[in-house]
C-alpha cells in the first residue's frame, strides 16, 4: 500500500465526478451520470429515505429517488467551496466540498449549505465516484 499523498487538492480531472453529479442535480437530467459512478462496490448517504444506497442496484433506487427529489425545485444552482481534506492513496481520494444549494422549491427559495464527502477510484483512466455523503450544515427557506 503507497503511502498517502496529502494536503493538494482534487485537479479538473477528479472534480468532473461531482461537477458531473451537481448538474443532474440541477436538470433532473440523468442521462448526465452515464460513467460518473464506481462500476463496483459504492455507498451513497442521503438526508432522504432509505438514507443508505449500496451497490448497483443502490444506485439504481437513489437515480429515481433523487430525480424526483429535484424535479420538484425550480432554478437550483450550486456553489462549491475550496475542496477540503485532500488526500491521495494510489487510485484513491477523498476530499470534503462544502457545498451551497439555492433554488425554489414550492415557489419558497431556499438556501442550503452542507458538505459533501467523496471517495473516487481511477477506473479505465477516469476518476469515477466510489462513495458520497452529503450532510445539511444550515438550510433557509
Amino acid at each position: 500500500m503507497s503511502e498517502p499523498a496529502i494536503g493538494s487538492e482534487p485537479d479538473a480531472a477528479m472534480m468532473a465526478g461531482p461537477e458531473t453529479l451537481a448538474r443532474f442535480l440541477e436538470t433532473a437530467d440523468e442521462s448526465v451520470l452515464d460513467g460518473v459512478f464506481s462500476t463496483g462496490d459504492l455507498v451513497i448517504l442521503e438526508n432522504f429515505p432509505p438514507h443508505v444506497f449500496t451497490g448497483q442496484d443502490g444506485l439504481a433506487h437513489w437515480r429515481g429517488l433523487m430525480a424526483r427529489h429535484v424535479g420538484a425545485m425550480v432554478e437550483l444552482r450550486h456553489v462549491f467551496g475550496p475542496a477540503q481534506d485532500f488526500v491521495r492513496t494510489g487510485d484513491t481520494v477523498y476530499f470534503s466540498l462544502p457545498t451551497q444549494w439555492t433554488g425554489l422549491r414550492d415557489g419558497k427559495p431556499f438556501d442550503e449549505h452542507g458538505g459533501w464527502s467523496f471517495v473516487l477510484h481511477l477506473d479505465d483512466e477516469r476518476w469515477r465516484i466510489r462513495s458520497y455523503g452529503w450532510s445539511v450544515t444550515r438550510f433557509v427557506q
